[in-house]
């Protein structure tokens, strides 16, 4: 059974806008870096106290080391150090940028609105039927309005297929996917806690789907 709910314009009407994601995108990525790279300098390598050769009269270069860089065994120059590589983005730009992706979802038909997901256990066959049923061969998120353990068990096994909690929805899985599949509980869910930034009047209408 296929039916139309309004949506919130301040949510699914956002004109496109590039560079708001890519910003929000490059801080993501940067964020799930540890950046606990770490290499020792001359001066943490144990050993080397005592001066190698003596200074002339040998006919080789002065030494002062076995642990200067140039050694085997010595220390590394320039080598990495622990860093943090995390970006700051302020709360409404990365709101804006979640907003721009789901706008863009609804312009390109990518996003399928269910009026319930549920299933009666665990069951990845069951999870392939539904996607197959939904008439899905890409890569797809699958976000509903809480945790739901039978849904995440049921799709851990089957490639380019992710779900989670609409609280937990972020962009640079939004970009990686396809197609979204979101329930209309989990969308008034996103319509409460992104889509009051911006008031505007109810005016997109979009399909839903009854599993």
């Amino acid at each position: 059974m296929v039916d139309s709910i309004e949506v919130m314009d301040s949510l699914f009407g956002v004109p496109l806008n590039s560079a708001v994601v890519y910003q929000v995108m490059v801080s993501q990525r940067a964020n799930a870096r540890q950046g606990t790279a770490s290499t020792k300098t001359r001066s943490d390598v144990s050993g080397g106290g005592i001066k190698p050769r003596p200074q002339k009269h040998t006919g080789r270069s002065r030494q002062g080391s076995i642990r200067a860089p140039q050694w085997r065994g010595g220390g590394i120059a320039f080598g990495p150090h622990p860093r943090d590589y995390r970006r700051r983005i302020p709360r409404r730009m990365k709101h804006l940028a979640l907003k721009v992706i789901l706008s863009d979802k609804i312009r390109r038909d990518d996003l399928i609105l269910l009026d319930s997901l549920s299933l009666e256990r665990a069951s990845t066959k069951q999870m392939a039927k539904v996607l197959a049923n939904l008439q899905i061969s890409s890569s797809a998120l699958i976000v509903t309005e809480g945790p739901n353990q039978k849904i995440a068990k049921s799709i851990s096994n089957l490639q380019r297929v992710k779900g989670f909690p609409v609280s937990v929805l972020n962009v640079l899985d939004l970009l990686n996917h396809h197609k979204l599949i979101i329930t209309v509980p989990a969308l008034r869910t996103a319509e409460e806690m992104w889509g009051k930034e911006l008031v505007r009047p109810r005016g997109h209408r979009v399909e839903t789907s009854q599993d």
